[in-house]
């Protein structure tokens, strides 16, 4: 390997190649010949670069630091109001879980990003509005009230578009500062999840040794510990992924690539079994909600996935397992939005069918843009990075949408 590295030293290319073939080995040979190279540009180009220890995980500010201390806290107290408030679980929890954990997050970025008193009020009035709104809605059986139902889940995407705004600050038409903000979203989930395993074998070895000498501690700590714990997991992803913006950056992109052509098999498969199932989404109700939460999954993924290959690859073969999973979520959701029409023409129109027709719609407009700029890609008509341009122009047109659901369709639909 000594000789081959000596030989190579003038062709950058083969060196590489060297080095990808065997790491270790050509470190070890590389470090016992560098004092007989020190008088070269190369050679101390390459001693860097094997023998870089890489960069400690970084602690941020101690501002940053107490503030996520305090939001956990402030999370974890929020989270426990039923306990120690004159008010019950079935009525806090669906209305306000949304505002145990992105308030915090909001005020983080909006704070990071130094936003303008103005910009921040405004931010602030519309949490503190949704808050009052949704916990006015009557108070009536949940499973009774599809509107109560709809508001509670698009309040949470409201919320969602209010971090987006304080993520991207200043750089609201930033189609690229958008896609940071998915790309965020997606490592925050991997930060998150990482987090959520950690606290769970934690909290095994906690019980079972207090189970060893006599205490059963199980009911306390799922009560006063792991509250608080499922509270602060977002908010120490956020924290870490933003202190430490490599400590993720590979993994996001892997598990993306990953699980790209998995789903497109997998969808594919389902889409062939679907008709020797008998099943269909337009006379089962259970099963068109399946079938839209599956898409929904898959669009999820998808934008995701495209988000970071518009700064990771420019391979073909991602880009055309994309094209692929884009092209046959197309065809589902064309399924999914033929079954909500025949059932609004058969048995009228309601807030579920009304809100899951809008948001089909939104959603196949979006992804028939992103298909045609994939196909684009292929054709090498264009560019990778156009593909992230229609994802980031619907971020508003989805915010303006769960504005109308939580907000309206309560009044539109007479709280039914």
């Amino acid at each position: 390997m000594k000789n081959e590295i000596l030989a190579n030293l003038d062709h950058p290319k083969q060196l590489e190649k060297l080095y990808r073939e065997d790491k270790q080995t050509f470190k070890k040979a590389f470090n016992g010949l560098y004092p007989e190279m020190q008088n070269s540009v190369v050679a101390d180009y390459w001693f860097e670069r094997l023998n870089f220890e890489g960069i400690d995980i970084s602690r941020g500010t101690g501002k940053d630091l107490i503030f996520i201390i305090v939001a956990s806290l402030i999370a974890g107290i929020i989270a426990k109001f039923p306990t120690f408030l004159p008010i019950t679980e079935d009525f806090f929890y669906p209305r306000n879980i949304g505002f145990i954990v992105f308030p915090f997050l909001t005020a983080y970025f909006a704070w990071k990003n130094k936003l303008p008193i103005k910009a921040t009020a405004v931010i602030g009035g519309a949490i503190f509005i949704s808050l009052v709104f949704i916990n006015s809605l009557p108070h009536v059986n949940a499973n009774k009230s599809d509107t109560l139902i709809l508001s509670c889940l698009h309040l949470l995407l409201f919320l969602w578009s209010v971090l987006g705004v304080a993520f991207v600050s200043n750089h609201l038409n930033n189609h690229e500062k958008r896609l940071s903000f998915l790309r965020f979203n997606g490592d925050l989930v991997v930060m998150t999840t990482l987090i959520l395993i950690a606290g769970l074998i934690l909290t095994g070895i906690t019980i079972g040794l207090f189970s060893l000498i006599g205490f059963q501690i199980e009911e306390f700590y799922f009560e006063n510990v792991a509250v608080f714990g499922l509270a602060a997991a977002p908010l120490v992803g956020t924290y870490l992924t933003q202190t430490n913006p490599l400590l993720v950056s590979k993994v996001s992109p892997t598990i993306a690539k990953i699980f790209s052509p998995l789903v497109l098999v997998t969808l594919m498969v389902y889409l062939v079994a679907i008709i020797f199932s008998g099943k269909n989404p337009y006379n089962d109700r259970e099963f068109l909600i399946i079938f839209n939460a599956l898409l929904i999954g898959v669009m999820a993924l998808i934008f995701f996935s495209v988000a970071e290959n518009t700064r990771t690859t420019r391979n073909q073969l991602t880009i055309f397992i994309l094209f692929l999973l884009s092209a046959i979520t197309v065809l589902i959701n064309g399924i999914a939005l033929s079954a909500i029409l025949f059932r609004i023409s058969e048995w009228g129109i309601t807030p579920n069918r009304a809100a899951v027709l809008g948001g089909n719609i939104l959603i196949l407009a979006n992804l028939l843009l992103v298909t045609v700029k994939l196909f684009r890609v292929l054709t090498r008509k264009d560019d990778i990075l156009e593909v992230g341009k229609p994802i980031a122009s619907f971020l508003p047109v989805y915010c303006l949408w769960t504005v109308i659901v939580t907000f309206l369709f309560p009044f539109l639909f007479s709280f039914k």
